[in-house]
């Protein structure tokens, strides 16, 4: 059965895009830990990140460290911090959070209430910094 990412990099269900490319997807995360929290993940359906193909793992990184640059360019944070779980999920992917002050917590478990149409304005001021 095609995991929840699939289902979104197919159009099957709605995301609130950042960027894509052939081999990637990055939107944001519905159950964010802080505004901006973003999900890079690779279009190939692979359970565990440590099982991606050396290439595809790589790219997959330079895929997020643009991503990342683009949070830190628009969205203004302190840092964007980088949490491989992956256990949420049966489909590997990135969560880049947004950290706002040093005292943030970024555990996976801390979410944040995030109104949609804030959503749908973070993604597009986060698309607007994204160069690929």
């Amino acid at each position: 059965m095609a995991s929840i990412f699939t289902k979104i990099i197919k159009g099957e269900i709605p995301c609130y895009k950042i960027a894509e490319n052939q081999q990637h997807i990055a939107f944001l995360d519905i159950n964010p830990v802080s505004e901006g929290h973003t999900l890079v993940v690779p279009k190939e359906e692979i359970d565990y990140i440590f099982d991606l193909p050396d290439q595809l793992l790589s790219d997959t990184m330079v895929f997020a460290k643009k991503i990342a640059h683009a949070i830190d360019h628009t969205l203004r944070p302190v840092r964007t911090g980088i949490i491989l779980d992956g256990r949420e999920v049966p489909h590997a992917h990135v969560h880049l959070i947004p950290i706002y002050k040093p005292s943030q917590s970024v555990a996976l478990s801390n979410k944040k209430e995030v109104s949609r149409e804030r959503m749908a304005e973070l993604a597009a001021i986060i698309s607007e910094g994204v160069k690929l």
